[in-house]
């Protein structure tokens, strides 16, 4: 994946999160809260007769409030699809119902979602006093593609790990004769087939490992080898794979099972490392940070510094916390601009100009898609930061979540 991808892939969760994040704050009074998960293969019409035969059953619904609310919402969700000759890549969700706004108050909300970051599986209607958002949670959980190799000298599997979800593809049984040899051959000559059909099982499991994960190998995070030993350590050290997977390799792990259950096993050994390899792109931009912030004079942090070196040009890499939520709001004192970062819950605050001036309110926006709107500008990289380690911890408690690597010093 093109850094250039990773970054729209990056905001694009960051978008979906917020949203869903929205949508988990809402309640309705009753079961009239629908939801509609929508593959990429299904026929648009077919969802528009889904809906209106539900349309249409929702008259059976007892209590007059809760059968106008789940009408209401479906002609809402039949309206949107108008817009839509077929799904989008991955599929869609939508999501509309009268929500609890205060005071006994209803309030009808509809939100649709295009193109999740994996594919949506199957057509699923669902009506409750929440909206569904887990299956939506756990494709934002599902970050990373991982091969994985289990062996011994009896046989293998390969597959892969995307995200948290285990894909066996492709197993092998060896030729390896056992350790006792058969009557009127000589040890010498036995221990040579013997070791002739071993090199030549790790041959074929190589093999199956490069045809399935070279071609995907700039989307490869890493690769997992598990086993006994010592035929992981054979395998290895042998050199069998190919060259571009043998320097993706986190490491080796012990695992007593090489069927397809043994890829399950693998990934469990195997924690430790992929939860490293998660955050260690991370890891590496906030030691730069922090390098450059004591020693080298290349960082800001901050909203209001970061903003003003995004403006200047002089940011390289933004670097952002992903559990930011705050807004940003513009305020007009007297011709000139300024700014305050504010809780994205809150409405918004007074604001005392600098010049004494009264402030006016020129726009309120996510602090986010604000930094990421100037730095798109000035060709610099957006960097989502995760908080599962210390570092990232400190971006987002210390920093206020937002930091940058500077192209050259400003004295900003």
């Amino acid at each position: 994946m093109s850094s250039q991808d990773a970054e729209e892939s990056d905001r694009k969760k960051y978008e979906f999160r917020r949203v869903i994040e929205e949508l988990n704050e809402f309640e309705g009074s009753g079961t009239q809260l629908v939801t509609i998960y929508v593959p990429e293969d299904r026929q648009i019409s077919d969802v528009v007769a889904h809906v209106t035969q539900e349309h249409s059953e929702a008259s059976n619904i007892k209590s007059k409030q809760t059968r106008t609310n789940v009408q209401d919402a479906l002609t809402s969700i039949k309206d949107r699809l108008k817009y839509y000759k077929n799904p989008p890549e991955n599929g869609m969700v939508l999501f509309s119902g009268a929500v609890d706004s205060g005071g006994g108050q209803t309030e009808m909300v509809t939100r649709v979602l295009e193109g999740p970051p994996q594919p949506v599986e199957s057509f699923r209607y669902h009506c409750d006093s929440d909206f569904l958002t887990e299956p939506l949670e756990h494709m934002l959980a599902d970050q990373g593609l991982y091969g994985l190799i289990v062996l011994d000298r009896r046989e293998a599997n390969v597959g892969w790990l995307r995200g948290k979800r285990v894909e066996p593809v492709k197993s092998a049984s060896s030729l390896v004769p056992g350790k006792q040899r058969k009557g009127g051959q000589s040890a010498q000559r036995f221990a040579r087939l013997r070791l002739e059909a071993i090199d030549n099982f790790y041959q074929e499991v190589a093999g199956m490992a490069n045809d399935l994960f070279v071609p995907e190998r700039h989307d490869l995070e890493g690769v997992l080898v598990g086993g006994p030993s010592p035929t992981k350590d054979e395998f290895l050290d042998g050199d069998y794979l190919h060259h571009e997977l043998q320097d993706k390799v986190l490491g080796k792990f012990d695992v007593s099972y090489t069927d397809e259950s043994g890829l399950y096993d693998l990934v469990d050994a195997a924690e430790d490392a992929l939860a490293d390899a998660e955050v260690m792109k991370d890891k590496s931009e906030m030691e730069e940070f922090f390098k450059q912030l004591h020693d080298g004079g290349l960082a800001t942090y901050g909203f209001e510094p970061t903003r003003k070196n995004l403006v200047m040009g002089s940011v390289d890499r933004l670097l952002i916390s992903e559990d930011l939520r705050k807004d940003v709001v513009v305020y007009d004192c007297g011709g000139q601009e300024e700014y305050e970062v504010v809780d994205g819950r809150h409405s918004t605050p007074e604001h005392s100009c600098e010049d004494g001036s009264k402030a006016e309110v020129v726009e309120r926006a996510d602090v986010i898609e604000h930094l990421i709107e100037i730095a798109e500008q000035r060709g610099t990289e957006p960097k989502f930061i995760s908080t599962d380690f210390e570092k990232g911890e400190q971006l987002y408690d210390a920093f206020g979540g937002i930091a940058g690597i500077l192209r050259y010093e400003t004295g900003v």
